[in-house]
């Protein structure tokens, strides 16, 4: 018998060395894989995102990356058909870009996640709304009474409300979405992420590289050119808050009835317009499972004891995190809240949201 030390082929060794290497790439993982499940272990019930909104925020960063995808990948390839690129345009269409994008981290970005789960959140919530019978039967929907008023301004506000909300797909279903509905700032990155990913994923394609390259820079920049942030159904619920101007006797009767029609964003749009804040902190303080932030906001804007009991319960219906026996059993601290106190201990949520940051980082910094 010969020694397998001597008389190995060529080919055996290397595979040999490629089996030696992967099983020390398999024990990285391992080691890392050990890391992520006692790091997910011991994680407080408070900081994990329940299983309905992981789904939800799994299918809608998919659901997010198809449609951008799709648009830089159409593009692209008829670019690449036209210039006899057929090898690199074909290459394309097979990469899987969750997963490329995924892989390095990429998707990890504060600011995008932030985004896609506060956005997961106000529709989840809102599915989970109970049903309220309206006290008059045959009366219109708050958000139909603003499309049937009078003040042009306001109706047309409204409108474009309906449109944003008709075109805002449900997380639940699957398939790409009608746009991203990012703001500016996040889509510009995802798309750029995008044209990069296809980059990576079809360099040995056969073909010119610099025919791809031009290809997805110019199909990145017909993506960017059409997306217009001012048609986010954050943006339009915005408008309409401005254009309502709701005053102190108003803003309690809106914002509950806004909850009662299932319209979480109207409700933080509201909120957001009345306390003077942007819409994404507006919608923060609205979905936080505590409700410290809110109760001092609804003090803040002296919201009395009945307006804050219904809209605890109503959110404590539609949110599992939320605990109604600890809101009731909170409900005479809350009250004991002044108004002016509220205001001040509000008062740097009132600031830009890029100084509240510059500040915090400051703060960091000094300790």
């Amino acid at each position: 018998m010969s020694d397998p030390n001597v008389d190995m082929s060529d080919g055996a060794q290397d595979g040999a060395w490629t089996l030696i290497a992967h099983a020390a790439a398999v024990d990285h993982a391992s080691r890392h894989g050990l890391d992520v499940a006692i790091d997910d272990f011991f994680l407080p019930d408070d900081g994990r995102i329940e299983e309905r909104t992981r789904l939800a925020l799994a299918r809608l960063l998919r659901a997010l990356i198809e449609t951008v995808g799709g648009e830089v990948v159409g593009h692209a390839v008829r670019l690449l058909r036209v210039q006899g690129e057929a090898a690199k345009a074909e290459a394309l269409g097979g990469v899987d870009l969750l997963d490329r994008l995924r892989g390095p981290g990429v998707l990890c970005d504060r600011a995008l996640i932030a985004e896609l789960l506060g956005r997961v959140r106000q529709e989840l919530l809102a599915g989970f709304m109970p049903a309220q019978a309206p006290d008059e039967p045959d009366r219109p929907s708050l958000i139909n009474r603003f499309v049937q008023h009078g003040d042009r301004v306001l109706a047309q506000a409204a409108l474009a409300v309906l449109t944003a909300e008709s075109r805002r797909r449900v997380v639940r279903e699957a398939g790409p979405l009608a746009q991203s509905d990012l703001p500016a700032e996040l889509h510009h990155r995802l798309v750029w992420w995008v044209a990069a990913a296809l980059r990576e994923e079809c360099l040995t394609a056969e073909g010119s590289q610099a025919a791809l390259d031009r290809a997805l820079a110019e199909s990145a920049q017909r993506s960017l050119a059409a997306h217009d942030e001012g048609d986010r159904l954050e943006a339009a619920v915005m408008r309409l808050a401005v254009a309502v101007d709701a005053q102190a006797d108003e803003l309690v009767e809106l914002m509950i009835e806004a909850l009662g029609d299932r319209r979480v964003t109207l409700f933080a749009g509201l909120l957001a317009h009345a306390l003077g804040t942007e819409y994404e902190l507006a919608r923060d303080i609205a979905l936080d499972a505590d409700g410290s932030r809110l109760w001092i906001a609804l003090r803040a804007l002296e919201f009395g004891r009945e307006a804050i009991a219904r809209i605890g319960v109503a959110l404590s219906e539609a949110d599992p995190r939320r605990d109604v026996e600890r809101f009731a059993d909170l409900l005479d601290v809350i009250m004991a809240i002044e108004a002016g106190a509220a205001r001040e201990a509000l008062s740097m949520l009132r600031l830009p949201a890029d100084f509240r940051a510059a500040i915090m980082d400051v703060e960091r910094r000094a300790r």
